[in-house]
């Protein structure tokens, strides 16, 4: 398929097809790079997606230890913060 570029202020831009953007998955956001001389063009990745599985594959975090342990009270503990 061959489209024209548009002028966009100083840009230039592309229109991609309803049937395109459909097939291929697009939302409002994509990823574009440039690979050898070619632009990619490929669904954009919401900033948490993955997430939630990634939680769950870790396991539970009941048996959890501590890293640091308990540190003991300092002057500020004693003196400066109150509830």
């Amino acid at each position: 398929m061959r489209i024209e570029l548009v002028r966009i202020g100083n840009s230039r831009g592309i229109r991609i097809p309803k049937p395109i953007i459909e097939q291929c998955g697009f939302g409002d956001i994509v990823e574009l790079r440039v690979e050898q001389g070619r632009l990619i063009i490929s669904p954009g990745h919401s900033p948490r997606e993955g997430w939630k599985e990634a939680f769950v594959a870790a396991g539970p975090s009941t048996h959890d230890p501590l890293v640091l342990g308990t540190l003991p009270a300092n002057g500020f503990d004693a003196e400066e913060w109150t509830w």
